[in-house]
């Protein structure tokens, strides 16, 4: 059987291509986990973008990613969670939240793609987002993962 695929949120690159990130080590962990274990690998184009403020495409990972564009199916499913979010906004579990677009757009195609199993990210903040999706019944299909939390943990491996 296929493992899920994994959406790769913009964050996840930052930290493993800056082995002086923090969080390095804890990517590239994962990295080396999904290739060993043959979870493929995805990359949204709207993380691309992101990326690209300051990074350049030709630094990214791309020979062990698949591209996902974002289409007109995972528009309709981000308007939905936005309106969702923007509704909600008043219960203060978004605050300062200013990205929620993106965030909102990533978690579309994740929740569009049967597939993709997986969302990681060392973004925090969006898990707040996550959560109050499935507090307003909107039940994304997939897991977020939050890079803080190593590999071993969250697939229950050794990790030698």
């Amino acid at each position: 059987m296929l493992n899920k695929s994994v959406l790769l949120e913009t964050s996840f690159f930052i930290r493993l291509l800056n082995p002086s990130d923090p969080l390095a080590r804890q990517a590239e962990g994962y990295f080396r986990y999904f290739q060993q274990e043959q979870y493929p690998m995805l990359i949204s184009t709207v993380s691309i973008a992101e990326f690209c403020v300051l990074g350049a495409l030709d630094q990214l990972p791309l020979k062990n990613l698949r591209v996902l564009p974002f289409n007109v199916v995972h528009a309709v499913r981000a308007g939905e969670f936005a309106a969702a979010v923007f509704a909600s906004k008043g219960r203060n579990l978004l605050l300062n939240r200013n990205i929620i677009p993106n965030d909102t757009k990533l978690f579309a195609q994740a929740d569009s793609e049967a597939s993709i199993g997986y969302y990681l990210t060392s973004d925090s903040e969006s898990g707040k987002v996550h959560t109050l999706l499935r507090q307003t019944g909107q039940n994304p299909r997939f897991q977020f993962v939050d890079l803080k939390t190593p590999h071993t943990e969250v697939f229950g491996t050794l990790g030698f």
